[in-house]
């Protein structure tokens, strides 16, 4: 019985081995491994060998561990069936205690390689795979030599069956957005990253996602001077409004002619010069301005930026009306969100009661992010919390008209010659029934 317990023994470390190969080999991160492989240690580089064909090398793990299997359950049937037999023929007739005795000793060794085999090397594995898997890629890579003509034959079966099965041949290690977004995500929740770190990195991959209507500066909140202004309208409109950039205009907003740096009018200030743009015109201070579509993305707008040499411009819509004006600093405000941003600034605030406070200019990303909704009605149609309203009330929201979507309601608090201020955002009661498409009062 002694050796006989021995080989059961020397069996569930055999699957043990087997099981962390696999699990750590699977596990093991490959930027890490680099990381490692150019620190100078040859069996991170091993690894990443393996892990880019790892065919044989996993054809030899579950001929091991198939192996290991059957042997165990041979072993153990002999070793504990005599024993547990005898001790139950004490208290029941011969027959019924030998069935009992095989039933326990099949449970019984089945719960060792369970526990001892699978369970905890795989944990094992889980928990720190690169060290385990350059550790076992020495030994499996002797073992791969050793049943060559096996893995040859098994890992040919396994290829041709994948591919008449359209499975993939290799292993995809590109890293996606949203590999780095679940590694960040779950950083946050270890404290590995601040919050405010991660909320940053979400915000750099949705700058390809974002439309330049989102961070602009819309039309009737634009300051801009026109080319006929006299000095005591430019001197009171810059003391009221002050502003780094001022866009320059001549009929009207939509005919632009350029923009003017506020040092430039300053300077004119400190050296007794006219402030007339005429005269700064003339003096080539009123500048070419860079005019983009209102379909642009933020990381197409950042582009246009670095081409121009430029951190202004001017947002037009198809019909070649002025929308808006965005600035680079109203790019990385976005990217950097709440990390720059004063919270008199903030345009959705959570109140105490859980509810939402939120200007109609809102993102609808800002918009998801607060309110946990990941799909929105006809996406595309809308880049604001405004533009929703709209698309669902099919017309230019009013005070006191309310939508309810996801078990949000949204109530419109304010509205200043058609454009919507404030909106109201509460959790519908539970059990409201499914949220309707629009309604409004």
């Amino acid at each position: 019985m002694g050796t006989d317990l021995l080989l059961i023994a020397l069996l569930i470390a055999g699957a043990a081995f087997f099981s962390v190969a696999e699990i750590s080999m699977a596990a093991a991160r490959r930027l890490r491994l680099r990381r490692l492989a150019d620190d100078g240690d040859h069996r991170a580089l091993r690894v990443i060998t393996v892990q880019e064909s790892p065919g044989h090398y996993f054809t030899v793990v579950q001929i091991g561990l198939n192996m290991v299997a059957i042997l165990g359950g041979i072993v153990g049937e002999g070793v504990l069936t005599p024993h547990f037999a005898a001790l139950l023929r004490l208290v029941t007739e011969p027959d019924r205690a030998q069935t009992i005795g095989f039933a326990l000793s099949f449970l019984s060794i089945t719960s060792l390689f369970i526990v001892l085999a699978d369970l905890v090397p795989r944990r094992l594995g889980m928990n720190d795979p690169e060290r385990l898997a350059m550790r076992t890629v020495g030994p499996m890579s002797l073992l791969t030599t050793l049943l060559k003509p096996l893995v040859w034959v098994f890992n040919g079966l396994s290829d041709g069956l994948s591919r008449v099965l359209g499975l993939p041949m290799q292993r995809d290690d590109r890293v996606t957005h949203h590999d780095i977004l679940a590694l960040t995500a779950a950083g946050a929740l270890t404290g590995a990253v601040a919050s405010e770190e991660q909320q940053v990195i979400e915000n750099v991959f949705e700058l390809d996602t974002r439309t330049v209507e989102t961070a602009m500066t819309t039309r009737e909140r634009i300051v801009y001077l026109s080319m006929d202004d006299d000095d005591a309208l430019l001197r009171n409109r810059v003391a009221e409004t002050p502003h780094s950039t001022y866009l320059v205009c001549g009929e009207g907003i939509d005919e632009v002619l350029g923009y003017i740096d506020a040092t430039d009018l300053f300077q004119r200030v400190l050296l007794n010069q006219p402030m007339s743009l005429k005269a700064c015109s003339d003096a080539g201070l009123v500048k070419k301005v860079l005019i983009v579509p209102d379909r642009l993305t933020l990381a197409e707008m950042l582009s246009q930026f670095r081409s121009a040499h430029e951190d202004f411009a001017v947002i037009v819509n198809e019909y070649s009306l002025v929308v808006g004006v965005i600035t680079l600093n109203d790019v990385m405000s976005t990217v950097m969100g709440a990390m720059v941003a004063p919270h008199d600034e903030e345009q959705i605030i959570r109140r105490d009661d859980g509810s939402f406070l939120a200007d109609g200019s809102t993102p609808v990303p800002d918009l998801q992010r607060a309110l946990g909704i990941d799909d929105w009605p006809q996406p595309g149609q809308y880049d604001t919390l405004a533009g929703f309203l709209m698309v669902m009330l099919r017309r230019i929201p009013k005070r006191t008209d309310h939508v309810a979507w996801e078990g949000w309601r949204f109530e419109v608090m304010d509205v200043d010659r058609y454009r919507v201020d404030q909106v109201m955002i509460t959790r519908q009661p539970t059990g409201a029934g499914a949220p309707a498409a629009h309604e409004s009062s």
